[in-house]
C-alpha cells in the first residue's frame, strides 16, 4: 500500500492533509475532531494579542461554489489562548501548527516570545486576514518589506521553532513577498489565504448577508487561483509549501502537489461533506499512488514544472 507519510520542515506527518487555521473555533474540543476524523496535521484558529468578540452575526454565508466567512478573528487573546494551546499540544497525537494574527511587528515578537517555549511544532504567522482591515489595519502581507520584517523578527526569537508565512492572493505578485519571506529567514510558505473580500445580497431584505457585509472568500470557486498561487511560488523559493484554497476531492490534493505543495490544507470541504472528507481523501490518494505506481508523495510535490 501507498506510503501516505510526510516530512516538512524536519516534522513527520502522518498524511499530507492538515486543517487550515479559523475552520475549527474551539481550542482544542473542535481541533480533536478533526485528528479524529484522520487530519494529518492541525492548525489552531489564529490568535490576537487582545480578545475579540468578532463581526456582527451573521459571520458566514453560503453559496453555490463556497462561502464567505466574516468571523473577525473571533477568540480568547494571548493570555487565555497560550493556556488553551499549551494544554492541546500536551494532548495532539499530530503536528499542530500555532497561527497567530497581528498588524505589526511588536506583536509578533510577543506571540513568539510567549508561545514559542511552549515548542509547538510550528508557528505561523498570519500575514494575510482579509477581514479585519477596519478595525485592525492593513496585513503585513501585502508587502514585501513588511512580511519580510515580521518574519525576520521572529526568527530572531523563535529558536529551533520552525516560522511559517501564510499569505494572500490579494496581491500582484505573491511570489515576491514569498521569496521576501524566505529572504528573512522563513522556514515553510502557507498559500493562501481566503480571498476577497466578497458580498453577498439578500434581494428580499435588499441588504448584504452578512453583519459585516463583507466577507473573505473561500471553497471551491477559489482553487484554481489557489493552484496558480502555488505553482508561482515553487518556481520562486526553495523552501516547502502548504498548499490550500477550495481543495474539496482527492484529485485537488494531487493538483495541489503537483502545483508544489508538500503539505496541503483542508477546510471549507468539511463544511460541504463534513470531517469524514479526511478519510475519503486518503483513501483516494491511496488508490491513485497505487495504480499509477508511486511509493512516495513527494514523487509528486512540483511534478507539473
Amino acid at each position: 500500500m501507498a506510503d501516505l507519510t510526510v516530512t516538512y520542515c524536519g516534522v513527520s506527518f502522518p498524511n499530507p492533509l492538515i486543517l487550515p487555521s479559523g475552520i475549527a473555533q474551539e481550542i482544542p474540543a473542535d481541533h480533536m475532531r478533526a485528528i479524529k476524523a484522520g487530519a494529518g496535521g492541525i492548525t489552531t484558529k489564529s490568535l490576537t494579542i487582545e480578545p475579540r468578540e468578532g463581526n456582527p452575526l451573521p459571520r458566514v454565508a453560503k453559496y453555490a461554489e463556497g462561502f464567505l466567512n466574516s468571523v473577525g478573528l473571533r477568540g480568547p487573546g494571548i493570555k487565555k489562548g497560550k493556556s488553551l494551546i499549551k494544554e492541546f499540544l500536551a494532548t495532539s497525537p499530530v503536528p499542530v501548527l500555532v497561527s497567530v494574527f497581528a498588524t505589526n511587528v511588536r506583536d509578533f515578537e510577543r506571540f513568539a516570545s510567549e508561545l514559542c517555549p511552549l515548542a509547538p511544532h510550528f508557528l505561523e504567522l498570519n500575514l494575510s486576514c482579509p477581514n479585519v482591515e477596519d478595525d485592525m489595519g492593513k496585513p503585513l502581507g501585502l508587502g514585501t518589506e513588511s512580511a519580510g520584517a515580521a518574519v525576520s523578527a521572529v526568527k530572531k526569537i523563535a529558536g529551533n521553532v520552525p516560522v511559517l508565512a501564510k499569505l494572500t492572493p490579494n496581491i500582484a505578485n505573491i511570489a515576491e513577498v514569498a521569496r521576501a519571506c524566505e529572504e528573512a529567514g522563513a522556514d515553510g510558505i502557507v498559500a493562501i489565504n481566503a480571498a476577497g473580500p466578497g458580498m453577498l445580497i439578500d434581494i428580499i431584505r435588499k441588504r448584504p448577508i452578512l453583519g459585516a457585509k463583507r466577507g473573505a472568500v473561500s471553497g471551491p470557486a477559489i482553487r484554481p487561483i489557489a493552484v496558480r498561487c502555488v505553482y508561482d511560488i515553487y518556481e520562486t523559493v526553495r523552501i516547502p509549501i502548504i498548499g490550500m484554497g477550495g481543495v474539496t476531492t482527492w484529485q485537488d490534493v494531487v493538483e495541489m502537489m503537483m502545483a508544489g505543495a508538500t503539505l496541503v490544507g483542508v477546510g471549507s470541504a468539511t463544511y460541504f461533506k463534513g470531517y469524514g472528507v479526511y478519510e475519503e481523501m486518503k483513501k483516494g490518494l491511496q488508490e491513485y499512488m497505487d495504480k499509477e505506481g508511486i511509493k512516495n508523495l513527494q514523487e509528486l510535490v512540483g511534478a507539473a514544472h
